[in-house]
């Protein structure tokens, strides 16, 4: 378990705004970008920022907390310096957009070993279950400015 915020002390982790929520995905994944969408649409405090995987920050952060840049199958959610992977990343995200999201929550009934499973089985093979889109290119200046590059 890593203490809130332990990425400011890693000089490997770019200096960023950290003050709101921060998603950090894989920029090429069309089921990621549908979530980046989504992100956007539900979060209408505008507050949470999008951070590809591709990018030197979001490399930093996979490597501080222990995944993998260049497998992009997992993602976090870092929410008041504490990141969230995977499954868990998901649901905690959804719960804080309220409404809807909160019924992402349900989930949780599921045996972690379970969620785990079914997430890895989903993430690796998203590519040809979804296909491929560029997070980066979605032309709208409202969800452009919530990116970290």
């Amino acid at each position: 378990m890593f203490a809130p915020f332990s990425f400011r002390q890693d000089p490997q982790v770019p200096q960023f705004p950290d003050d709101a929520p921060l998603a950090v995905m894989d920029a090429e994944c069309a089921l990621c970008s549908w979530g980046a969408r989504l992100i956007h649409r539900l979060d209408r405090s505008g507050a949470v920022r999008i951070c590809p995987i591709q990018t030197p920050l979001g490399a930093a952060l996979l490597r501080h907390y222990g995944l993998q840049p260049t497998d992009p199958s997992s993602w976090l959610f870092i929410d008041e310096g504490i990141a969230h992977q995977d499954f868990e990343a998901v649901v905690h995200a959804a719960r804080r957009f309220g409404g809807w999201g909160r019924l992402a929550a349900v989930l949780l009934i599921v045996p972690r070993p379970a969620r785990d499973w079914l997430y890895q089985r989903l993430a690796r093979n998203r590519y040809a279950i979804f296909g491929r889109a560029d997070l980066c290119a979605i032309p709208d200046p409202a969800f452009q400015r919530r990116l970290l590059r």
